[in-house]
């Protein structure tokens, strides 16, 4: 299990979290099948989100989602955390590689290309904030620094790394961001930005020192003091953080409730039932042909188009038609329709 930390330096002026992500990395890795340098991309962007979400979010119910679109042989990628410490996130090609730097370190600006970097946030109540900037440089972090400044404003030094063994087994990842707040001193962004240029890898410093540890080497002579995360109810005063999908059986169910019932013969007809792979995580789930049919009795279609209007259970409605009106014209009723004489 991963964990996060937070903590002042300078004074207070210098806002500080740092994340150790190396099992998260790894089950992503082991779900997804990633190759090396996509794990690296994946890895990256799984930490930032997760560091993200402690920085934007004010609820636990909030969400915080990266999607990066590059024109790249990775096709892109999603990541999503929220402050509950749950976080997930795939790439849209897996299998994609890319030749190693001249420095000899794998390639995630030229797997991801050109492109932009998007932040969903979706609040509490529902409510859904988009915004976007152009990717820097395609490797993650420098995009992640980008973005908040130019959306939130804020002056950020974000390093993020995956360290992955020749096997393909992740070695070390993880991630800090170090925000500059109001009325900090020249001196202390000095001393910042001279420490910043003496990192040269921060999974290099996490492999030798720790989460704290690398915080503190790159925090060196800033007065670097950690939030007791124990008065908040964490006991182990950090964050856990782990690779967790939303997906269930029961959202399987209702993804298969949107097929006509023609449709879902045909599956049984041609494959024997029905799959349904979570694009997060990869999680399978197979249908037998009586669960599929048994889907049939639990809805209400419209009798003119076939459109699913909702889907009745013992506990209430599960799915319900977007609009009052179907795509065909017809008022949707709450109650099905009566037989035809």
């Amino acid at each position: 299990m991963g964990r996060l930390v937070r903590g002042l330096a300078a004074d207070g002026r210098l806002r500080v979290l740092a994340a150790e992500t190396s099992d998260v990395v790894e089950e992503a890795r082991r779900r997804h099948g990633t190759s090396p340098t996509a794990t690296a991309a994946l890895g990256r962007a799984l930490t930032g989100a997760a560091l993200l979400a402690f920085l934007l979010s004010k609820s636990p119910r909030e969400r915080v989602t990266l999607i990066v679109d590059g024109d790249g042989p990775l096709g892109g990628l999603v990541a999503e955390a929220g402050v509950d410490g749950a976080v997930r996130g795939y790439v849209r090609n897996p299998a994609a590689e890319a030749e190693l730097r001249e420095d000899g370190k794998l390639n995630v600006g030229a797997l991801v290309g050109a492109g932009e970097l998007r932040v969903v946030r979706v609040l509490a109540g529902g409510e859904q904030f988009d915004s976007s900037v152009p990717l820097v440089s395609g490797e993650i972090a420098e995009d992640l620094a980008h973005y908040l400044w130019q959306s939130e404003q804020i002056p950020s030094a974000v390093l993020l790394g995956v360290r992955v063994a020749p096997g393909g087994r992740v070695e070390a990842a993880g991630g800090l961001v170090v925000q500059v707040l109001p009325d900090a001193e020249e001196e202390a962004v000095a001393r910042l930005e001279r420490n910043l240029a003496g990192v040269h890898g921060f999974t290099d410093l996490l492999a030798e020192h720790g989460l704290e540890g690398a915080a503190r080497r790159v925090l060196e002579g800033l007065g670097l003091e950690w939030t007791d995360l124990k008065a908040l109810g964490f006991a182990e005063d950090s964050v856990p953080l782990e690779f967790r999908c939303r997906c269930s059986r029961e959202n399987a169910a209702a993804a298969l409730a949107y097929f006509g019932p023609e449709e879902r013969e045909a599956m049984i007809r041609e494959d024997g039932g029905a799959e349904v792979v979570c694009h997060w995580c990869g999680e399978v789930y197979r249908f037998t042909p009586e669960e599929l049919r048994a889907l049939n009795a639990e809805e209400v279609r419209c009798p003119d188009c076939g459109e699913l209007w909702y889907k009745k259970r013992a506990d209430g409605v599960e799915i319900v038609y977007p609009s009052p009106v179907c795509k065909c014209g017809r008022t949707v009723e709450l109650e099905p329709p009566p037989p035809s004489a």
